[in-house]
């Protein structure tokens, strides 16, 4: 095995042993995957699925980033530890995060027992970066009981979130929209918790009326998402908000869904790392001088694409 490789493996011993110095460059090394991210996922061995997941979502604007700082003030008031991934935009110069949510949780720096990770999606869509279910794995590997998975906006509610976390908190503002609008954005599949916020604005209470218009034409489900009005500024409601954070995992238990969810969780994590091998294999097939002599002829007429590439594909031994 490489020095490199040799790295990898002991930087996920390290984490297990609590060194958070470990946890930080194991968690670049899963955000730019590769031989090293296999490797060390290997050596963290099969996730444990012990944290409770909560993601946080909603669009540009919303108080996302506040309302998670004070969600893990609450996590911290019951002297939990709690992780945070904070997933933000891609900086179009390095391709990093650009770290505009972990700025607005400068607060909890200081405490040893809250970790903030910034991610970037690198042009993954969804609201989440590519190797979000390997860096919560990692986080569970290293012992935090609560990982808050907050979204990047980006325009409407991202519904990836709902394959990764065990609760969905989505947040919405007064006068958001409709309930025509709130239904494409797929808030009744992917929603537990509702959480307007900014409700000391204009608007609040048709925007309610709206959500629980919207969770009546759904029919009748074992958990019904609670609606819960905040000021995150403040902290106005965000007690509430907590408790039904909460209840929504007690229910999860008790009705043995927890369990579905985290065997989704697995299946979803499973699929894009077929996708990633596939990608990159399909880059290799692609950059090589077969592909521009194809494409050569492809472009004098010679030959159509698709005869081109099953060419390419059997001569390479195909995607396997």
């Amino acid at each position: 095995m490489s020095r490199s490789l040799s790295a990898a493996a002991a930087l996920a011993d390290a984490v297990g042993h609590g060194d958070r110095v470990a946890l930080a460059r194991l968690l670049t090394v899963v955000e730019n995957g590769g031989e090293e991210a296999h490797v060390a996922m290997g050596a963290l061995g099969a996730p444990t699925m012990r944290a409770a997941i909560v993601g946080i979502t909603g669009a540009p604007g919303a108080g996302k980033s506040t309302l998670t700082s004070e969600v893990v003030d609450r996590i911290r008031h019951d002297r939990a530890r709690v992780a945070v991934l904070a997933i933000d935009p891609s900086s179009a110069f390095t391709g990093g995060a650009i770290l505009g949510d972990r700025v607005r949780m400068q607060s909890h720096d200081t405490d040893p027992d809250v970790f903030i990770r910034s991610m970037a999606t690198r042009g993954h869509l969804g609201g989440l970066s590519r190797s979000t279910p390997q860096a919560i794995a990692v986080l569970e590997a290293a012992g935090y009981p609560w990982v808050l998975v907050e979204t990047v906006g980006v325009g409407q509610v991202e519904v990836a979130v709902a394959g990764a976390a065990d609760t969905v908190v989505v947040v919405v503002n007064p006068g958001w929209g409709d309930g025509v609008q709130a239904s494409k954005a797929g808030l009744l599949e992917i929603g537990d918790v509702f959480v307007v916020n900014k409700a000391d604005r204009d608007g609040v209470h048709e925007t309610r009326r709206d959500l629980e218009s919207m969770l009546s034409l759904a029919g009748a489900r074992a958990w019904r998402p609670p609606i819960i009005e905040t000021v995150a500024t403040d902290g106005s409601g965000v007690d509430e908000l907590w408790s039904a954070i909460g209840a929504h995992r007690a229910h999860l238990v008790e009705s043995d869904e927890l369990a579905f969810r985290h065997a989704a969780r697995v299946h979803e994590e499973m699929r894009g790392i077929v996708l990633e091998r596939l990608q990159s294999l399909a880059d290799e097939a692609c950059s090589g001088e077969a592909f521009e002599q194809l494409a050569t002829r492809v472009s004098a007429h010679d030959i159509d694409a698709y005869t081109a590439v099953a060419q390419l594909l059997d001569d390479s031994g195909g995607i396997s």
